[in-house]
């Protein structure tokens, strides 16, 4: 309930939550970057709460996973994204966030 107005929430209720911190990976990531331009979205709500972290598919097997990690790189240098990590420099994308919240 800290990061919410709201007094309750019942199950399966969606609310507008503020987020410590918002993780996106290769696979994750490209799909919430589509939506967030099909909605006219110009900007981040917050470029340092986002993690974008290239971890499934690097090293890239493909075409198709190595275009999953570009669209993400491009989108982390357009928005300025302060928490954008490529292969190898983080690890597991769920352990990053797991030590995020022990800082």
């Amino acid at each position: 309930m800290a990061h919410t107005d709201l007094k309750d929430i019942a199950p399966g209720q969606l609310i507008n939550a503020r987020v410590d911190i918002a993780l996106g990976n290769d696979i994750t990531a490209p799909i919430a970057i589509r939506e967030f331009c099909a909605a006219g979205g110009q900007k981040v709500f917050n470029r340092e709460k986002i993690a974008l972290v290239l971890d499934h598919f690097t090293p890239n097997k493909d075409i198709s996973s190595a275009q999953q990690c570009k669209a993400v790189r491009e989108f982390a240098v357009e928005q300025g994204i302060v928490h954008f990590y490529e292969e190898g420099q983080v690890g597991v994308c769920l352990l990053y966030t797991s030590d995020a919240a022990d800082e």
